[in-house]
């Protein structure tokens, strides 16, 4: 069982003294949040609150994803980093082959990429990209972009994407692990049919069963049930040895946490976070492993 945790809603400041006392303190990973823009006028109704509207303020800050990852690869020496989710198909394909092959040279392999389609039509149209089309470009853009990570002279012919025989260096040295996010029935077909493996949200003990079920249901129906695979999410449950070690014999691979989540953090600054992280890696990851 591996242990993530996430850095959206906190200050940006904050981020990099966090990955350094997550990497001290034996996690296995971090993941960004990917928001560019907060529009004047949002129309666009968000798909996890009854209101249609984002439960976050417009001036929460969204760190870019990549620069944030070679930020925090830079100062850690063996947290693994990665997306929940980044909006790849708002983004011009070879700028995603870029970026990411970059942050996965520097951080000497330590990089995955998470993929969903996203929900907010105005950052789409703010970055040029089509909407509506955004589901069947990401199914391109996996493969595509695995294709522009070879190395050498690579190039790219679909129905969304045309790339011209080139060089894009540098290239990753190892393969980079593509996951999908996103609960619809199309983004779970796509994580078991084209990915490495499926991010999804935070849940109660029997909808987690359920989704690494049918992900695992459908990777049989690929015919990729024996290619390996991985099954990210959080539980809404009291954090405990038996609950992580019941996960891992139900699929399920890696958690995302918050040790500090809920608690009475005494101090100011960064290190306010550093006992809840240190307690829930003695006690709950010492005992997993």
């Amino acid at each position: 069982m591996q242990f993530w945790s996430g850095t959206p809603f906190m200050k940006t400041s904050e981020i990099l003294p966090l990955a350094r006392m997550l990497d001290e303190a034996g996690y296995d990973g971090m993941v960004t949040a990917d928001h560019l823009i907060y529009p004047r006028d949002l129309s666009s109704p968000y798909p996890d609150h009854p209101s249609g509207k984002p439960p976050w303020e417009p001036e929460t800050a969204w760190p870019d994803c990549w620069v944030q990852i070679g930020a925090m690869a830079a100062v850690t020496s063996r947290l693994r980093f990665s997306n929940a989710v980044y909006v790849a198909p708002a983004r011009p394909l070879l700028e995603v082959a870029k970026q990411v092959a970059t942050a996965a040279v520097l951080s000497q392999g330590r990089v995955s990429l998470a993929v969903g389609v996203g929900w907010m039509r105005e950052e789409y149209e703010v970055l040029g990209q089509d909407f509506t089309t955004r589901g069947k470009r990401l199914n391109e853009m996996i493969p595509a972009l695995r294709a522009l990570w070879g190395g050498g002279w690579v190039s790219w012919s679909g129905e969304y994407y045309q790339v011209p025989e080139m060089m894009i260096e540098p290239h990753p040295e190892t393969s980079v692990p593509i996951h999908c996010g996103g609960e619809s029935e199309a983004a779970l077909r796509r994580a078991a049919r084209l990915c490495d493996g499926w991010v999804g949200y935070a849940y109660g003990w029997a909808e987690a069963v359920s989704y690494a079920n049918k992900i695992t249901k459908l990777r049989h129906e690929y015919g990729r049930a024996s290619e390996p695979f991985d099954i990210m999410l959080a539980l809404m449950e009291p954090p405990s040895p038996d609950l992580y070690k019941r996960a891992q014999d139900a699929g399920i691979t890696a958690v995302m946490c918050a040790p500090w989540m809920g608690a009475d953090l005494p101090g100011e600054g960064v290190e306010r976070y550093r006992e809840p992280i240190e307690r829930f890696a003695e006690e709950i990851i010492g005992k997993v492993r």
